[in-house]
């Protein structure tokens, strides 16, 4: 797994999607379609719109799955995760194969069982990922289950990643964030052929150093990206700010470090 650190935000995106683009188009030279998994949040706005304008990508041969959605939410919401995707990327692109997860049907396992037949077709060519506050992939809140097999999962959310949302203003208080969702499993997502992970601000920055520099431990789910071999994560000079110092320097004599 790779480190990347950049000075801000823009620049960050603008390199993450250099290399998302190119994993795309990758993709679809070799076998005709690229499969990709998207993150909608608010850390992935720069990301998501320079991707949106990269050069040279045949969006009509992009099939999308989601990544997690909140229990009970309509897509109507400001908060909804299919409304960000719709809106930062699909409605942008005009990829016209996409799977959303549906929090708000009446039976959101048999649906997502659906979803799960779908994305068990091919291999996904590249995933891109958030990081949350309290370390979370997805909604994989810790401790995250790593040895689940099945795609997708329902989770509880615990109280850290439910005041993140209304840190982000999603919500307007921590009663009215949905305290289930579903999300993709930590094992599901490391089968992507490619991982990246787009992670800013300072906020992040805690959960940044218990995950690549602590255990690789449910406890700190993105710890789990360690175990990749094709997974990079894109951090500004905020949330990289509580690395140790060799890891700093390293960082900064080579503008990546690769951390097993």
């Amino acid at each position: 797994m790779l480190l990347r650190v950049f000075n801000d935000k823009a620049s960050l995106g603008d390199a993450a999607a250099e290399q998302a683009s190119t994993a795309i188009r990758r993709a679809i030279a070799e076998h005709g379609h690229a499969r990709i998994i998207a993150a909608t949040a608010a850390s992935q706005l720069e990301f998501l719109a320079a991707l949106t304008k990269a050069p040279g990508i045949d969006w009509s041969r992009v099939e999308a799955f989601h990544l997690d959605e909140y229990i009970g939410l309509p897509i109507t919401h400001p908060g909804s995760f299919r409304k960000m995707l719709l809106e930062q990327l699909i409605t942008k692109t005009g990829i016209p194969h996409y799977h959303l997860l549906p929090g708000d049907a009446s039976d959101p396992g048999a649906a997502v069982r659906e979803i799960s037949k779908e994305l068990a077709l091919a291999p996904i060519d590249i995933a891109f990922l958030g990081i949350g506050e309290n370390g979370h992939i997805a909604f994989n809140d810790p401790p995250a289950d790593f040895d689940t097999e099945v795609p997708y999962i329902i989770v509880t959310l615990d109280e850290a990643c439910r005041r993140q949302q209304v840190g982000e203003a999603w919500f307007s208080d921590i009663s009215m964030v949905p305290k289930q969702a579903i999300s993709m499993s930590a094992r599901q997502i490391l089968k992507a052929r490619e991982i990246l992970a787009v992670v800013p601000d300072q906020r992040k920055a805690a959960a940044v150093k218990a995950c690549f520099e602590g255990d690789i431990s449910p406890t700190a789910p993105a710890s789990i990206l360690r175990r990749h071999p094709n997974a990079t994560v894109y951090l500004d000079t905020h949330s990289a700010a509580l690395l140790g110092p060799d890891l700093q320097m390293h960082l900064r004599q080579h503008s990546q470090a690769t951390v097993s």
